[in-house]
């Protein structure tokens, strides 16, 4: 009797552990899958943006060159407001 009953507990403490396992193994598999199509994805993306480089440094280069007009401007404005006393 205690021999057949350990018997069954075992297989059901067994079966229990392979079920669990089995769907660890198939969320790991779909992870995998997932992970991948991720990495396609950045890779999809990385060379998308490799032109953006150098259409930046131009952008860059611009807007300094905007900053530096306005920077002046703003100093001729602040030479105007004090002589105008505003």
């Amino acid at each position: 009797m205690w021999v057949t009953l350990t018997l069954v507990l075992v297989a059901i403490v067994v079966l229990g552990l392979a079920g669990y396992l089995a769907s660890v193994a198939f969320a790991l598999v779909r992870t995998q899958r997932d992970v991948a199509a991720i990495a396609d994805a950045l890779e999809a993306t990385a060379r998308h943006v490799a032109p953006l480089e150098e259409r930046l440094a131009t952008v860059n280069g611009a807007m300094s060159a905007l900053a530096e007009g306005l920077a002046a401007a703003d100093h001729h404005l602040g030479r105007a407001a004090a002589v105008f006393r505003v």
